[in-house]
């Protein structure tokens, strides 16, 4: 199992430390680093927030929030092997010719480092700012997909949906990696496990709290529903984001929340291992980006080599 982590790209310094941190995960050995997408934080939020604990947008409006693909960008001439994944894209805020182009130029910058990890969003207010149909977003993203396919791998792609449709088009370059860049599709719902199943290759959800017992139980539906979509199942795989929280002294466990030390981690994050997770995208819960990069460290050096050359050691 290896490992990720998402990238400082919200806050007043995150221009300042934003190479510098990808620099510094790339030689700690970390697989991933990640963004995550925000175009505009409403001063009024109704929706209720999926990823934290009271269901609250954690950013305020005024904090400084990175465009994520112009990010990677920039990392993709500044950094090695580190690989530059997006987590996740919300697919309707954008056209999908526009960001298939952009994930493209991404993808030959960055020599084929580029995992897209792509969802349908949440806020109804941001929706509502960008004039995207915040209602239809699922049925929006489901085209989406359609069209990147095609444009990555067609030589005339065209396409006649009900949302999106074109001529044919010439787009190139195709993507470096081959067969396409790899679609991580988010989201925990059964309509996007359902989407992972025709679309992905690999289911990649968040949850605030899980257990591995409760991700298996989901991800034998991904692969169910990829059997009856007429696609081989073990082509679609299990990555995952989790928050975390690195102590010094010993918690109480609690089956579905990573926190503790690194022998607590270690044992905590071999039942994720033992279901099939090939990859754990990891958010630090620290508000201080050096705090954070404390964590990051330590997590490295104390829990990573644990789990390399295939098996964890206890």
């Amino acid at each position: 199992m290896k490992f990720g982590v998402f990238l400082p790209i919200s806050g007043r310094a995150a221009s300042a430390v934003l190479m510098d941190a990808a620099r510094r995960a790339e030689a700690l050995g970390f697989e991933a680093v990640w963004a995550a997408d925000r175009i505009v934080t409403p001063w009024e939020i109704r929706t209720t927030y999926p990823y934290s604990a009271d269901q609250r947008f954690i950013v305020p409006p005024d904090i400084p929030f990175l465009e994520p693909l112009t990010c990677l960008a920039y990392l993709a001439g500044g950094t090695e092997k580190v690989r530059l994944g997006m987590s996740v894209l919300v697919m309707p805020y954008r056209h999908p010719l526009h960001w298939a182009k952009i994930a493209t130029t991404i993808d030959h910058l960055s020599r084929g480092r580029l995992i897209l990890g792509v969802g349908v969003g949440w806020m109804a207010e941001e929706f509502e700012a960008l004039g995207a149909p915040f209602k239809d977003r699922g049925a929006v993203a489901d085209e989406q997909l359609q069209i990147v396919e095609r444009l990555w791998t067609d030589e005339r792609p065209r396409f006649e949906g009900r949302y999106y449709r074109f001529q044919e088009v010439g787009f190139a370059p195709k993507p470096l990696q081959k067969p396409r860049i790899p679609v991580w599709v988010g989201g925990e719902g059964e309509r996007a496990q359902r989407r992972a199943a025709r679309y992905g290759d690999a289911w990649f959800p968040y949850f605030v709290r899980t257990t591995p017992r409760e991700l298996a139980a989901r991800f034998a539906n991904v692969r169910r529903w990829a059997a009856e979509a007429g696609r081989d199942p073990e082509q679609v795989r299990l990555n995952c984001c989790l928050p975390i929280e690195l102590t010094h002294e010993p918690v109480p466990q609690e089956e579905d929340r990573l926190a503790g030390t690194p022998e607590q981690l270690i044992e905590a994050l071999q039942g994720f291992r033992a279901i099939g997770v090939e990859h754990l995208s990891l958010q630090f819960m620290v508000p201080r980006w050096p705090d954070r990069l404390e964590q990051i460290e330590r997590f490295a050096r104390g829990v990573m080599p644990a789990f390399r050359d295939g098996s964890p050691e206890c």
